[in-house]
């Protein structure tokens, strides 16, 4: 079997390289043991390469994939018409850049027949300014790139707000005292509603994901916690909690888990989205054309 040995770039690298390296910082808090463990093991491999050259496999390289990172964002208190899509390629595993994707055409066409342009302002960014979020309406993606077609359908989800942030002290695994914030919201009791949050701050090399779905808890107040063993006092912790779809919420556990199933595992790059190729079926592009409303609240620990 292959490995996929391609440096991904947007959604897809950010979700990769983020869920992996969460799923190692989530393997430090387990006990004691493990630490101790994780050492030992640390300076047996230290034994063997600490008089070895660094050595860089001959991997062979997959076939390049388009990636299309496409989240159209809605920010409760703003009105939305600001968007952006970014168009690249994968690269082989040891490339230290990906290459931007120039030259495309980038359209987003709403369920009325409303036409949202979006103009290529650097190599591989295309931003629309005109763009008009209505909530519940469909959405689809018109991207042509390099002789292909491609599209994407979604429907705009709506997300209730945080009502209120709270902190605390907790104990974690290790028996030390970590910042806990707990975040709340209200759920809408009629209808099923999915939910994909992220946390940002300067303690964070990259964002934090999460995952939320109102199963067991439909109609109720919902709360969701978050805590790492580096946040203190005086840190801003951004927390960016988007109502999503089903499909999306799906997209995204199957990336959590392939993530947290194994922290040594790198995650399959052949989790496919939504974006389709209408020139080639066999040549998809990697990504989910999504569209999400969403509360961002920046919090300042205490």
């Amino acid at each position: 079997m292959k490995r996929e040995d391609f440096l991904f770039s947007g959604l897809y690298l950010e979700f990769l390289i983020i869920l992996n390296f969460n799923a190692m910082n989530k393997l430090k808090k387990n006990t004691i043991i493990n630490k101790a463990l994780a050492l030992i093991s640390l300076l047996f491999v230290f034994s063997f390469t600490s008089c070895e050259d660094v050595v860089n496999l001959d991997l062979e390289t997959g076939e390049t994939k388009l990636v299309v990172d496409a989240e159209i964002i809605w920010k409760k208190g703003t009105n939305g018409n600001e968007q952006t899509i970014k168009v690249s390629k994968t690269a082989p595993y040891y490339s230290g850049s990906t290459p931007k994707v120039s030259g495309a055409q980038v359209r987003v066409e709403n369920s009325n027949g409303d036409v949202f342009t979006f103009n290529e302002t650097e190599a591989g960014v295309y931003k629309c300014t005109n763009f008009v979020p209505v909530i519940d309406m469909e959405y689809k993606l018109f991207v042509q790139a390099e002789g292909q077609s491609f599209t994407a359908v979604e429907k705009l989800t709506s997300v209730t707000p945080i009502n209120k942030i709270e902190q605390k002290m907790v104990p974690d695994f290790g028996g030390e005292d970590v910042i806990e914030l707990t975040f709340y919201y209200n759920d809408p009791a009629d209808q099923r509603n999915f939910y994909v949050t992220d946390y940002k701050s300067e303690f964070l090399i990259y964002p934090e994901y999460e995952i939320t779905d109102d199963e067991f808890y439909n109609g109720n107040e919902i709360s969701t916690r978050y805590s790492h063993e580096d946040m203190k006092t005086g840190n801003t912790v951004t927390i960016t909690h988007r109502g999503v779809s089903k499909n999306f919420f799906n997209y995204m556990k199957l990336i959590l888990e392939a993530s947290s199933s194994n922290p040594f595992l790198v995650p399959p790059g052949n989790i496919r989205g939504n974006i389709v190729n209408t020139t080639n079926a066999n040549n998809y592009a990697l990504g989910y054309f999504r569209l999400c409303e969403a509360d961002v609240v920046a919090y300042v620990v205490k």
